[in-house]
């Protein structure tokens, strides 16, 4: 079936990036050499958004290049290959300015996986000053976990009326779709991106989960006294080694089928006796035994390599929770008792 270039619509920049991305990394870094850093900038973007192109659209777009494509073969665009065609004649730190936020947390990921990862509230605040009609499009596309957790923050009168469009919304057509894929990302996600890579708390939370327990008490003690407010704001937002005794069961065995060699050994050889006993009494007889036979056939081990077993193990953790398949606790999920 030979497709319609209608249905793809390409701009002039993506066009351009087409024409690139057939030519090959090492040529298109010679011919940027030559291009406007705006010029750069517009490929770059519309490159990056490419996704794959079937070769009977590279065909209409660039002529001159039938024979490459005319065995059937697209092309394929994506952040990754941008990145290294620029590394042909940029510095990182001028790569880094050009990709501007395409290599944010969001890199690699589509806009709706990007989405998914703000937080709610965020996203609820963002959404809010939008016609419902648009609200509506925007959450039909948006993972079901994440519009369950928004659309409550709207109220109950227009969390009914969106829910109402959300039905008879149908399916939206390509156009719609990229138009509303560009505004949420040039007018919400490099914003709230932004704000994200610029929150110190953040960055000094994450440092902090990976440090020595010693010496993050040490540290931890000095700056209680200097700056108990800002410590207390970073700690919130800290999940260290110690915490993942908080997780049910079924999380930590997702996280231990995921950890590579003696990770897990190696991890627990360094952990407190009851965060050691939660991973423990997740697994079953049979694979406890066998784990504690693990860590004994060991020998000594450093406590470098303890600490960066158990920094893999958060990290596992961290990527399970952005993947929506386990959830960290929070003071939401407290018992209350009689």
């Amino acid at each position: 079936m030979q497709l319609d270039i209608e249905e793809f619509s390409l701009s002039g920049a993506e066009k351009a990036a087409v024409l690139f991305l057939c030519i090959g990394e090492e040529r298109g870094s010679a011919l940027m050499k030559k291009m406007a850093r705006s010029e750069i900038q517009a490929v770059i973007q519309a490159m990056s958004r490419l996704g794959t192109i079937p070769a009977s659209v590279v065909e209409t777009v660039i002529r001159d290049f039938s024979e490459t494509v005319s065995g059937g073969a697209g092309v394929e665009g994506s952040v990754q290959i941008a990145e290294r065609m620029l590394s042909g004649f940029m510095t990182d730190d001028a790569v880094t300015d050009i990709l501007g936020d395409l290599r944010s947390p969001t890199h690699g990921q589509n806009v709706w996986d990007a989405l998914a990862a703000v937080n709610e509230q965020t996203i609820a605040t963002w959404l809010s000053g939008e016609h419902d009609q648009t609200i509506a499009a925007i959450m039909s596309r948006m993972k079901p976990a994440v519009s369950a957790r928004v659309l409550p923050l709207f109220g109950a009168e227009r969390m009914t009326e969106i829910t109402t469009r959300m039905i008879g919304l149908g399916s939206l057509s390509r156009s719609v779709l990229e138009n509303l894929e560009s505004v949420i990302v040039t007018d919400f996600l490099s914003t709230a991106t932004r704000k994200s890579n610029l929150d110190p708390h953040q960055r000094l939370a994450d440092m902090f989960n990976k440090m020595d327990a010693g010496a993050f008490e040490g540290l931890s003690a000095n700056l209680e006294q200097r700056i108990p407010a800002e410590l207390e704001e970073i700690k919130k937002k800290m999940f260290t080694f110690d915490d993942m005794i908080k997780l049910d069961g079924g999380a930590l065995q997702r996280i231990m089928r995921l950890a590579e060699g003696n990770t897990l050994a190696l991890a627990l050889r360094g952990a407190k006796a009851d965060v050691r006993e939660a991973f423990m009494s997740a697994l079953t007889q049979r694979m406890r035994e066998m784990l504690e036979t693990e860590m004994k056939e060991m020998g000594p081990v450093r406590a470098r390599e303890t600490r960066e077993a158990q920094a893999a193990l958060i990290d596992i953790t961290n990527d399970l929770v952005s993947q929506e398949v386990i959830r960290l606790p929070s003071t939401e999920d407290e018992m209350i008792e009689d």
